[in-house]
């Protein structure tokens, strides 16, 4: 995927901001520490906050890429850095203040995969909306093996997607799953061959920019909020949003291009509303 820099931090911080530059609404963030397989520091999940807010805030922008430098996704937390002199509770805050961030990201994200993504990585990865990886890439809740428990919302994520019984064998034993194994658990959307990553997130993106803005980010939280609701409590929601996205631009527009037989042009806005 061709990009250019929009924002860079510092090589310390490791996280870069870059916008394509064919398409202004997708923009790319890199865990970019390639010699620790981009593990976080603490100042990096002090920085992937604060471009993350700076995201939440862009009206540009509608497709979201994490990935990582250096032919990793990311190696967790990086446990031989510096840590800040602060009580571990409040490190903990921090670090869930991220995870939350991706999690409710007015936007839709995708995980770009390539490589390990291991530990505090994988749940990242996991917090996307989608998660894309090449066949070579590897996953592993690997906590027990360095004696700490799951964390970055693991503990949420996973039986959601796999199940309790196949999320406590992941996490119980530490193991490290190959791509393809990964797939067939349902951890990821598509595994695709190693060079073909960009082709396979071009068509993704290509595919989601079809969709209308707004009906998709209701869309993404009437999905988060209905797995722990009732049928009764989903209906509701759905009832109310679909009520709104029926005044959106969007929804006016998605009519007149049925009519007159063209594509729509969706603007993610609606009338009276900056």
């Amino acid at each position: 995927m061709s990009t250019t820099t929009e924002t860079a931090t510092s090589t310390e911080t490791g996280i870069v901001l870059t916008r394509d530059d064919r398409n202004a609404d997708v923009v790319t963030v890199t865990l970019n520490k390639p010699n620790r397989k981009n593990a976080m520091s603490w100042a990096m999940w002090q920085e992937l906050r604060a471009v993350l807010d700076e995201i939440a805030l862009d009206p540009t922008i509608r497709i979201v890429i994490l990935t990582g430098a250096g032919g990793s996704f990311c190696s967790g937390a990086d446990l031989a850095a510096p840590s800040p002199r602060m009580h571990p509770l409040g490190q903990m805050e921090v670090i869930n203040s991220v995870v939350l961030a991706l999690h409710r990201l007015p936007k839709v994200t995708i995980a770009r995969v390539d490589g390990d993504a291991v530990g505090a990585g994988m749940n990242l990865a996991l917090a996307c909306d989608l998660t894309v990886a090449t066949e070579r890439s590897r996953f592993s809740e690997i906590f027990v093996r360095r004696g700490l428990s799951i964390d970055c919302g693991g503990s949420w994520i996973l039986p959601r997607l796999i199940g309790l019984h196949r999320a406590k064998e992941l996490c119980l034993t530490g193991d490290i799953v190959s791509a393809a194994e990964a797939r067939q658990l349902g951890l990821l959307n598509r595994v695709v061959p190693d060079g073909a990553l960009d082709e396979a997130m071009d068509l993704l993106v290509e595919r989601l920019l079809l969709g209308a803005p707004i009906a998709q980010l209701v869309t993404k939280r009437l999905l988060t909020a209905g797995g722990s609701s009732s049928l009764d409590e989903s209906l509701d929601r759905e009832s109310m949003a679909q009520i709104d996205n029926l005044g959106s631009s969007d929804s006016t527009e998605a009519r007149a291009a049925f009519v007159e037989k063209r594509a729509p042009r969706f603007t993610g806005a609606w009338p009276g509303r900056s």
